[in-house]
């Protein structure tokens, strides 16, 4: 029989944020996959290792992060037959991901290549943006609210257009989009509503009104836009 591919929910990056379940399947785990950027540690690998049990193969998946899409597919393609080979043997794989594995997360791309032939389970886990506001203490949507998740890559335009339609707005992604996006939410007149997160729940997190956040941000950030006039604000 083969094994199954488990996408694993690791959370925004404290490890106790790690759900009882993931941490019981890691820890009798024979196998385990994560992704990485070349040449650097991968952040999921450092959220799970307390949990890793001794002699656990590891298969380090590297992915680019680049515009174009071809390299970071191959990526996928190169892991998606290194945890087949695994698979097909009967071994079961962990996918570790930050965050939630069917929320902007690698994983998906690997099970897309792997479904039709083995079995998928999925453990979920605490998203980056349940941990933003948990961080700023802050209700995010309240009754009838509307929740807007955006990528900060997206065109001026199309920002412009979804942050309208939502009383609240998540946007993940910021990186090097830090200047432009924080002067699009300026011409829209909502940077009193406008907040700043970054690297949640780490000891290095950071979280400010986005007036007062720096030029620079890391990849692991976001901006959060609540125009909720609810009692509870």
């Amino acid at each position: 029989m083969s094994g199954d591919l488990y996408g694993i929910g690791l959370g925004p990056g404290d490890p106790e944020l790690m759900t009882l379940k993931a941490a019981r399947l890691i820890g009798a785990a024979q196998a385990v996959a994560y992704p990485a950027l070349p040449g650097v540690d991968s952040f999921a690998r450092q959220i799970a290792a307390a949990h890793l049990p001794d002699g656990v193969k590891e298969i380090r998946l590297d992915v680019p992060m680049t515009r174009e899409r071809e390299p970071a597919q191959a990526a996928y393609d190169r892991g998606a037959g290194a945890l087949a080979e695994l698979l097909a043997k009967g071994t079961d794989v962990l996918f570790l991901c930050e965050g939630d594995p069917l929320f902007y997360g690698s994983f998906m791309y690997v099970a897309a290549r792997l479904s039709d032939r083995f079995g998928i389970q999925v453990v979920p886990g605490v998203s980056s943006v349940q941990a933003a506001t948990s961080v700023l203490r802050r209700p995010l949507v309240a009754r009838n609210d509307v929740l807007t998740v955006l990528p900060g890559p997206l065109e001026d335009a199309a920002l412009e257009a979804r942050i309208a339609g939502g009383e609240a707005v998540a946007i993940l992604k910021v990186g090097r989009h830090m200047p432009r996006l924080r002067a699009l939410i300026a011409r829209l007149g909502l940077l009193d509503h406008a907040w700043y997160v970054a690297r949640a729940t780490l000891a290095d997190q950071q979280a400010m009104p986005l007036v007062d956040a720096p030029e620079e941000a890391p990849y692991f950030s976001m901006i959060l836009v609540i125009k909720g006039d609810d009692p509870w604000l």
